[in-house]
């Protein structure tokens, strides 16, 4: 195939301009000048590096390309039209409510692998499918565009030191280094080697070059391409709005598109004059290795080895996670593992030593663990990241544009309420299940006991999408046999009576305080009907509303969570028409050390709290 000319590719970059200004100015809205700032980037890289389908853009062997920079979307699709993955003209639908040509771009594009325009989580995502390339054993690459203003970002970095430590040469990113943010100029606006030393710092390849030069571009792609054991950046120095006067390399038009009419239509005349007349032949597409499947997915639900506990054992759902995590591995080679150094508490080193080649260590970086775990997950794989609870609501920001993207991770947060004791409030993440619960489509799992803790990481790998499983420090006796059956939407009635006061509704370690406390109230004559929520989202509707017609219309919630957003808000919101009362028992204010018996006390959630509330 003979490579495309420098003219070529320099007419192609025009006509990308040129679809940039026209859908930004049809649509009334949109970031032209960042888009233009780009445009040879991406000619180059679509028409002369990159290896993919048009007509089948999720092919498992393709090169991956990521915009971090989502805010240049009208870009992105105009490269993707150019390519023949849709008619031209439909760039013009940009921003419509029946277009998915959105203002940042989401994977309801078929070419689109994980949502950005929350900057800074491009390069994390490139990490996961680099890394997925390993896993699979391809040679496809991945590239990703960032702006010189997110690199700002902690992310960024993050994932700089991350990629380097794994020696991601599959990886190659580009700085589009424009100088100018929304507000001001960028912090180091055209130095070039400013990145690039601190690039070369972190363990990458660097390499800069004028961002508006084919030639050199070219053969800055041609050097990434060649080089091993490390990443590489390229640091492209451009001017925003580049080839239209009216806003070329000048400030305060970010995020502005030209108005309809004169000034429009000067810029486009003023594009299309830089068309350069030729005969050269027009770029083939460079397609990519013929394709491979790894096939259809197991019944990983029916497939799980059955728990093996004996009932009363004390078992932390960590641990039970840990070893539920390594079965699973065992059942696919598309589940994943990834750690923040806590893998010794989340026992997810059990899956460690199992399949250390698909254990991936991020080091004390979430954000960027999270971000990978996305990446794998838009490649196929099913990434399981897990990390103490309050160090996954510093990657909230990750975890809500992976509920954007649609993704398959699953997420587990452990160490989670007051019940860790001695540590203080700021690892006690009293506020995650209200993270998971906001996210769109996230299922939201919270087990009590080792057999349930098992079951329902079964449950995560089965379930699309998002899911976030809390496990708990403590350990807590078996409850349920090893052939207890746990849906994500489900719940269990672990004590009823046709005499039942109060339904009181736990999950996690208060379950064992309704427990006690259904003991307590017994020994005086008060019938309580106790139910485990293990999936908190979905709720079990039908199972609520049965319990609190069997109860009096009462019902009593009990969490080791703040009240906004968990289980009692979840309960409440499935039963708000049925004229039940349901009075939420939570941790209401910040806590202190102390032993974990003493904080449910002292918080209102222990037995005596919830005997307390059923008297009351």
């Amino acid at each position: 195939m003979t490579p495309p000319s420098n003219t070529v590719l320099h007419n192609l970059a025009t006509q990308l301009r040129i679809d940039s200004v026209r859908s930004t100015t049809a649509a009334g809205s949109g970031h032209p000048t960042t888009c233009l700032s780009a445009a040879d980037i991406l000619a180059v890289l679509f028409f002369d590096e990159l290896r993919f389908d048009p007509k089948d853009p999720q092919h498992p062997e393709a090169d991956r390309f990521v915009l971090s920079k989502g805010h240049a979307a009208p870009i992105l699709y105009a490269a993707w039209a150019a390519a023949g993955a849709f008619p031209r003209e439909e760039v013009m639908q940009l921003r419509k409510i029946t277009s998915d040509l959105e203002g940042h771009p989401t994977p309801r594009l078929p070419f689109v692998d994980v949502a950005t325009g929350s900057l800074g989580q491009g390069l994390p995502a490139g990490i996961g499918m680099a890394l997925n390339a390993r896993r699979i054993s391809s040679d496809y690459r991945t590239y990703v565009l960032l702006g010189d203003g997110e690199t700002a970002e902690g992310a960024v970095w993050e994932a700089a030191q991350v990629a380097a430590h794994h020696q991601l040469d599959n990886l190659c990113a580009i700085t589009d280094v424009n100088a100018l943010g929304q507000s001001r100029s960028t912090q180091w606006a055209h130095d070039v080697e400013a990145f690039a030393t601190r690039y070369r710092a972190f363990g990458w390849h660097a390499i800069t070059v004028d961002g508006h030069d084919i030639a050199a571009l070219r053969a800055a792609f041609a050097e990434a391409r060649g080089m091993t054991g490390r990443p590489t950046m390229i640091v492209a120095k451009t001017l925003k709005g580049k080839g239209c006067s009216i806003f070329e390399g000048k400030d305060n038009w970010h995020g502005k598109p030209l108005k309809k009419g004169a000034e429009a239509d000067a810029a486009l005349a003023e594009l299309e004059a830089a068309i350069i007349p030729t005969s050269d032949p027009a770029p083939s597409i460079l397609k990519p290795a013929s394709r491979r499947s790894e096939g259809a997915l197991p019944d990983f639900v029916a497939a799980m080895p059955a728990p093996a506990y004996t009932l009363g054992d004390l078992v932390a759902t960590r641990e039970a996670y840990g070893t539920a995590l390594a079965a699973l591995g065992g059942l696919d080679a598309r589940v994943v593992a990834l750690d923040a150094d806590v893998k010794n508490s989340t026992f997810s080193d059990r899956f460690e030593k199992r399949f250390p080649e698909r254990f991936y260590q991020m080091f004390i970086a979430e954000q960027v663990m999270i971000g990978a775990a996305m990446g794998l997950a838009s490649r196929g794989a099913i990434a399981f990241p897990s990390s103490f609870a309050c160090f996954l609501e510093r990657g909230a920001d990750f975890i809500r544009m992976a509920g954007i993207s649609m993704l398959n991770i699953k997420l587990c947060g452990s160490h989670a309420g007051v019940s860790i004791g001695e540590d203080g409030p700021s690892q006690m993440a009293l506020e995650d299940l209200s993270m998971a619960r906001g996210v769109p489509n996230c299922t939201v799992l919270y087990p009590s006991d080792a057999v349930c803790a098992e079951r329902l990481v079964a449950v995560a790998a089965a379930t699309p999408g998002p899911v976030y499983i809390r496990s708990s420090r403590p350990k807590t006796p078996v409850i349920y046999g090893n052939d207890d059956v746990f849906v994500a939407g489900g719940s269990k009635t672990l004590r009823q009576s046709p005499k039942d006061v109060a339904t009181v509704v736990g999950a996690g370690v208060t379950l064992f305080e309704a427990l006690k406390a259904h003991d307590i109230l017994a020994k005086a004559g008060i019938a309580i009907r106790v139910v485990d929520a293990y999936s908190i989202q979905p709720i079990d509707r039908e199972g609520m509303i049965a319990a609190g017609n069997a109860s009096k219309g009462r019902l009593i919630t009990v969490e080791d969570h703040y009240a906004p957003g968990g289980l009692g808000d979840a309960v409440s919101e499935a039963v708000w028409d049925q004229g039940f009362s349901v009075q939420r028992l939570a941790v209401r204010e910040i806590p202190r050390s102390g032993e974990p018996d003493e904080l449910l006390e002292r918080y209102g959630i222990s037995a005596a709290a919830i005997v307390r509330a059923v008297k009351g």
